[in-house]
């Protein structure tokens, strides 16, 4: 059986890609979630034949994990960056597939593998060369997170997300249609996804989008009470030690 493995920060998603593998006879050694957990296994195990790798995980970009450790595995780039990423992927990968991953996509690529397989292709994948097609100037945020709807994936843009906020260590994300959805990434780890100018911590419970707020209300001990599109499930505060910041960040975004 092919030896494969996922990297893929979001829980639901690598799940998902495992299933859609299993149907095409494939079934993944292991599920990866950040760059130091894939780290540790590579330097740990001996190399896949074949990963299935995104690029924005919780604690960095995917390609930190191959300045660690050197990896002769094919690479096939899952990723929800925009069509001008797409050539850098397709140039010098195996093949990359766009998020919500496509079946047909999917079986496409692994067969692309396969035929590069048999006539024993050099695959090697040029991250240098990846990295200045992107365009390193150009911080690369988190478009979309993805959450587990019953038997479902859902896809949520960030764009239309209000805010995200944790309640007894769980993390949800609120959206402009009103709706809480669970995510299992902690707010830590989801701050270091999204675009500072947009998105900013008011305190250790809530993340909010600058686009979503109505309302400004000074609050006792110096504080500020924020109010949010839709949002009245819970009482947001910008913390006292934060209101200077908050109030440049404003400015700023």
């Amino acid at each position: 059986m092919l030896k494969t493995i996922i990297i893929e920060d979001e829980k639901p998603a690598a799940r998902r890609l495992d299933r859609m593998l299993q149907k095409n006879g494939i079934k993944a050694l292991v599920m990866l979630h950040s760059v130091a957990e894939s780290v540790s296994w590579l330097q740990n195990n001996p190399n896949p034949e074949l990963i299935f790798l995104d690029v924005q995980l919780s604690d960095g970009l995917s390609f930190e994990i191959f300045e660690q450790v050197s990896v002769e595995s094919a690479i096939i780039f899952t990723t929800a960056y925009d069509a001008y990423a797409l050539k850098a992927f397709k140039l010098n990968s195996v093949d990359y597939l766009l998020k919500p991953i496509d079946a047909d996509e999917l079986s496409s690529a692994i067969q692309q593998f396969k035929t590069l397989q048999k006539q024993h292709t050099d695959y090697t994948t040029d991250f240098d060369k990846i990295k200045a097609l992107l365009g390193e100037q150009k911080q690369n945020y988190k478009l979309r997170f993805t959450t587990q709807v019953g038997q479902h994936l859902k896809m949520i843009e960030t764009k239309i997300i209000t805010c995200f906020y944790s309640v007894e260590s769980t993390t949800y994300t609120y959206v402009d249609t009103g709706k809480s959805y669970l995510l299992e990434n902690s707010l830590d780890q989801i701050f270091e996804q999204l675009d500072p100018n947009k998105f900013y911590r008011v305190n250790r419970k809530f993340i909010i989008n600058i686009e979503a707020i109505v309302d400004i209300i000074s609050y006792s001990n110096s504080r500020l009470q924020l109010k949010l599109t839709a949002f009245n499930e819970k009482e947001i505060i910008v913390s006292r030690e934060k209101v200077k910041d908050f109030k440049k960040w404003l400015t700023k975004a």
